[in-house]
């Protein structure tokens, strides 16, 4: 089919910098540079907006206020709920495609496709949780296994999915935008340093830092890198651990909990210009400056998607600590990193170790930056458009102004089939023998 420019809605799940949200972000603004028409949608409770401003649209999706603890599955229902809404309202505009990158979305997607408001949609799965929740099992798998095309951002989640539900998935890849993520320094990494008291290796006796990105969670394994860091004060006394991020839709109370009891134990002393810093909310512009804060990244985790922030540390000349497993295993070969076994805190402190050891840190940044080249949201953008041109292609109605037709007239026909339904007369009637 000719490859026309596209009318493109991405959907993510919250205005917060998850991990899914930037890809959502970057790959909207590298279609849009592609020369399509790209609006990002996003449920927007705070009226605070984006976390950070975006090339192609952004259009804040009404999101209806809930009462105070509020537990999660309200909070998806009622979001779900919104984004429906959000889409029926006459004014509108119809979309050649429709693009989910989370269960919220995905389930509004296919309960509109459902009611013939629109053609269907795309989905990609970056990882898929594990819920006690029986109903919050069933929203995630509706999202993906009612989608007519599924991606995955690495090779695991498509093995995954082919493997327990049938689905096959197009792998698309991630980027970081070298641009940004730069090792040059700006104004923003001194004010950094001096409002959360971050110690620099060279005015430090050698002492590194380490940042950990991600917040307090299971899936991050920050309870295993606190119990590296606190291996790891026993050779550096002054090292500090920055925890930053962490706004979730998710309650990890519970595992947050233990955290803050070991961190008790051990005596650790928090804040800034301590050993550990907490930063709950980091400023979009000041990423980059944080990443250079740090000697290395600590990216121990158990679980996840792809693991974006790896790049984007490693862009800012920033060596990283990964865990030894798929996805990371997929896209960083074996020096451009310092490997862990994330189950065991003695090997993520021994990979913290490596990772700022003398002539072992220069090498690590120079194998950073060229694994940061070999993924730009370029590639990405074109890959996600070969899965989009592919399945309009095999859509009776493949773009929005014939969706529209045909989407009015389905609603037309629904609403009079309603109509009749409800007329008394009707329902009296009985068919003739």
């Amino acid at each position: 089919m000719s490859e026309r420019a596209l009318n493109i809605a991405l959907l993510a799940h919250s205005t917060n910098p998850r991990g899914g949200v930037v890809h959502a972000i970057e790959l909207g603004d590298a279609l849009q540079a592609a020369g399509h028409a790209v609006t990002l949608h996003a449920p927007d409770a705070g009226g605070r907006g984006l976390f950070r401003a975006t090339a192609c649209a952004f259009s804040p999706v009404t999101a209806t206020a809930l009462a105070a603890g509020a537990d999660l599955e309200t909070l998806v229902r009622q979001r779900i709920d919104d984004y429906i809404a959000w889409f029926e309202r006459p004014e509108t505009p119809h979309f050649d495609i429709y693009h989910a990158q989370d269960s919220i979305s995905a389930n509004a997607l296919a309960t509109l496709a459902e009611r013939g408001a629109i053609p269907g949609f795309v989905r990609t799965v970056h990882h898929l949780d594990q819920f006690d929740d029986a109903q919050l099992t069933a929203w995630q798998t509706r999202g993906f296994m009612r989608a007519d095309r599924v991606l995955c951002v690495s090779r695991l989640w498509r093995a995954g999915l082919a493997a327990d539900y049938g689905v096959q998935a197009s792998v698309v890849g991630n980027g970081v935008d070298t641009a940004r993520f730069t090792p040059d320094p700006d104004e923003n990494d001194k004010a950094l340093r001096l409002k959360y008291g971050l110690r620099t290796s060279a005015d430090n006796a050698g002492a590194p830092v380490f940042l950990a990105v991600g917040g307090i969670e299971p899936r991050k394994n920050t309870l295993g890198i606190l119990q590296a860091f606190i291996r790891i004060l026993r050779v550096f006394p002054t090292a500090q651990l920055i925890v930053a991020g962490g706004a979730s839709l998710l309650d990890h109370g519970d595992y947050q909990r233990q955290f803050h009891a070991q961190l008790q134990q051990s005596g650790i002393e928090t804040g800034p210009g301590k050993s550990l810093v907490f930063i709950d909310r980091v400023e979009d512009a000041q990423m980059p400056a944080l990443f250079r804060s740090a000697d290395a990244l600590v990216f121990a985790s158990l679980r996840e998607g792809f693991g974006l922030v790896v790049l984007e540390a490693m862009a800012c000349g920033t060596p990283a600590v990964v865990s030894r497993i798929a996805p990371f295993t997929e896209y960083l070969k074996g020096g451009d990193c310092a490997w862990a076994d994330p189950l065991e805190p003695a090997s993520i402190a021994a990979g913290m170790a490596h990772a700022c050891g003398i002539g072992v840190r220069q090498a690590l940044r120079s194998a950073g930056f060229a694994a940061a080249a070999r993924h730009t949201w370029a590639q990405s953008a074109a890959q996600h458009l070969a899965v989009y041109y592919e399945y309009l292609a095999s859509r009776s109605y493949p773009f929005a102004d014939a969706d529209a037709r045909l989407m009015s007239l389905s609603a037309a026909a629904s609403r009079a089939q309603s109509q009749s339904l409800s007329n008394p007369q009707f329902q009296s009637e009985k068919p003739h023998a």
